[in-house]
Parts: C-alpha cells; structure tokens; sequence
C-alpha cells in the first residue's frame, strides 16, 4: 500500500465517524440504541423550506453548476437575516459567502490564512475539528484553557504572558460547544482589542445562537470587529437542516475573497434548490423559534433527571443543544459512558473528546424524541 500523507499522521478519524459504527453495529445485533451523543437535530425543518425545495426541481437550469458564491438571492437573505437578528448590516454582495456547512468553512479559512508554523489558538475543551484542521494544514495547535472556575472563558491575560508572536488564527465558539456558556459583552469587546493588538484573525463559530438562548450575540456587532474578526453560522441547528449542509461565512471583503479562493477551487456550488429552501429558513417569522425551543426546553427537563440519575451536576443557565455535566469524581468518564453503552444501551459522549479540560464530564444530546429520553431515564433509574 501507498503510505499515506505526513499530514495524516496527527490527524485521527473524527471520534463520532468511529463511534456511529460501534452503535450501528449494536443496532444491527437487535440492540435497543438510544443515541443521545451527537447534536444532529431529529425534527423537521419548516414546511415552508420543503416546499422551496421541491418547487425547484422542475426550474429552468436548476441542475446546473451554480455560482461559487451561491445565488444572491440567498446573499441578500443571509445579509437580512444578520441584520434582523443580530443588528448587524452586512453586504450581500461582499461580505457574505454561503457555505456548503459552516465545518466545510473551517478547513477554507485555515488553509486561506495558514502557513507551517503559525500557530492557532484552540478553545479546550472544543470542537475537535478546529485541532485536526489546523495539523491538516500544517499549523500548530496551541490549546488555551476553559474551565468551570472561569466560567468557561478564556484568561486573555495568560494568553499574553505565554508570548503570541507566531499566533495568527485564535477559534472562538459562543454560545460555547460542548459547555454552552454564553459569551458576555466584555468578551468579545477585549476579544477584539486582544486580536488588534496581537495582529490575530478571530473566527467566532456561532451556530447555535438561537438554541434556548433569549438574546442572540454576534461578534461583529461590536465595535472594531469587522477589522479583526469573521463569523461562522449555520442552518443546520436553528432550522434542522443539518444534512442538508448550508452555512455562511461574514466579515470583511478582504478576508472573504482570500476564502473564495480556495473555495472555488473545492466546489462546485450549492444545489439550487438547497439554496432555495435556505432562503425560506432565513426568513422563518419569530414563532418558528418560539415553537422550537419549546421543544427544546421540555426535552432538557428531562435531560436534567437523566443528569441527576447519573448523580451529575450542571448549569441550568446553559444554551445550546446539549447538556454539559459533571461526573462525580470517583468516576472515568469513558469508560462509564462505554459501561452505560453496554448495560443500559444509551449512548452518551464523554467530555474528554473536546479536550483534556472536558476530563470527568459527559455530554448529554437534545436530540432525540421526548419518548426516547423518557425511555432513557427509565433504564437510568
């Protein structure tokens, strides 16, 4: 066999790619799986976006190759969408850039801006996918510290005392995945006044702001941001569209156009009807959001008593898609959710796969049906 590329060799195959199989091979044995490990949303998207998408097929040049930069149409909803939910005025026709899944734009941006050598700042614990990028393109992780001491949020301060001159790329992610803290507004001011004085691009990964959180926050309503900072978002949570893989990237035309570079060279655009039934999400009324995390919300009730069977503790003030809890101490977080897999069938994900800081906590999924979770807790107690 060929060997593979150097660059494989700090990369692993992503944690829930290896463990789908393990529960779909348990699946297949008859075992009665309740997945509650990864955050892909099981409720449909608005019947507005499926009927956009349906209406598309028999359009005139709708199984075309489609622009690099989605139709504009859809740039000018993304725009709209910034400006009616974060107060955020954007231009359609150069700082917005669809994307086919905000994680597509991860792998974009970073080998848009990094060389061997730069360094990256990290959030751990975080989404394992900023890590394994930045190895894929030759930069070098460097992994900055959250913990519930801090109230998950990074020490600036400490940052700058371990020196940032090789420093070009810093993740951030609020509301925060996997603990889903809440970003306050001193965060991404001193965030900013932190990247212009250490000449750093922030990328704030937002993609679940409207997720049982009553006051959606973008980093680029903030003064100064749109000279050191760029915004991931997604569909796929606030509208269930998780498969059908659209996002955005917004900032700065400079930084966009460095992105299309190597976008366009990736791609060959979305599918019309894709974009179509986007659009449609992008301008869903206010009782869509009303109406899904309400959902939401009596689901995480029942979640909480999943949490407090398992004897953890865990912050009710939290957004997002997921329940962050912790372990008494006693317990190993992989192997408890590998024994809980085993005896009770339910699969939870230990905190140890966003980083070492996730160490003696697990992760609790919103999604999965409330028959499923209240099955979940009757085999937990």
């Amino acid at each position: 066999m060929i060997e593979v590329a150097n660059r494989l060799k700090n990369v692993e195959e992503y944690y829930f790619s290896k463990k789908l199989r393990q529960v779909g091979l348990l699946k297949s044995q008859g075992k009665p799986i309740i997945n509650l490990g990864i955050g892909s949303p099981d409720l449909n998207p608005p019947e507005r976006v499926l009927n956009a998408l349906v209406e598309t097929f028999n359009e005139d040049g709708a199984h075309k190759y489609q622009s690099y930069q989605g139709i504009p149409e859809l740039r000018e909803a993304i725009a709209d969408f910034y400006n009616n939910q974060f107060n955020v005025a954007l231009s359609p026709l150069t700082e917005v850039l669809p994307l086919m899944g905000s994680k597509e734009g991860i792998l974009h941006i970073s080998m848009a801006f990094l060389n061997q050598g730069d360094e990256v700042l990290i959030p751990n614990p975080g989404y394992p996918t900023y890590e394994s990028v930045t190895n894929l393109v030759g930069a070098t992780p460097v992994f900055y510290d959250l913990n519930e001491d801090s109230g998950w949020l990074p020490n600036l301060v400490a940052l700058e005392k371990r020196g940032l001159e090789k420093v070009k790329l810093m993740w951030v992610n609020y509301p925060h995945m996997p603990t889903g803290t809440l970003a306050t507004n001193k965060l991404f001011e001193d965030l900013i006044t932190f990247a212009k004085r250490h000449d750093i691009l922030i990328i704030n990964d937002n993609p679940y702001s409207f997720i049982l959180n009553k006051y959606p926050r973008s980093i680029l309503k903030y003064k100064g941001a749109s000279e050191v900072c760029l915004e991931l978002n997604s569909l796929s949570k606030t509208f269930n569209m998780a498969g059908w893989r659209v996002g955005m990237l917004v900032g700065k035309s400079e930084y966009l156009k460095a992105v299309l570079r190597v976008k366009s060279n990736m791609d060959s655009g979305m599918f019309l009807g894709i974009q179509k039934g986007a659009i449609e999400a992008l301008y869903c009324s206010d009782m869509w959001y009303l109406s899904l995390n309400s959902v939401y919300e009596q689901r995480r009730e029942i979640v909480w008593k999943i949490a407090d069977a398992l004897k953890c503790t865990y912050n009710k003030r939290a957004a997002g898609l997921f329940v962050w809890a912790k372990l008494p101490e006693y317990l190993d977080a992989e192997e408890y959710i590998d024994l809980i897999l085993k005896e009770k069938s339910i699969f939870i994900t230990p905190g140890t796969i966003f980083g070492s800081n996730g160490k003696g906590y697990i992760r609790i999924s919103l999604c999965a049906p409330q028959e499923e979770l209240e099955e979940a807790l009757a085999r937990l107690k």
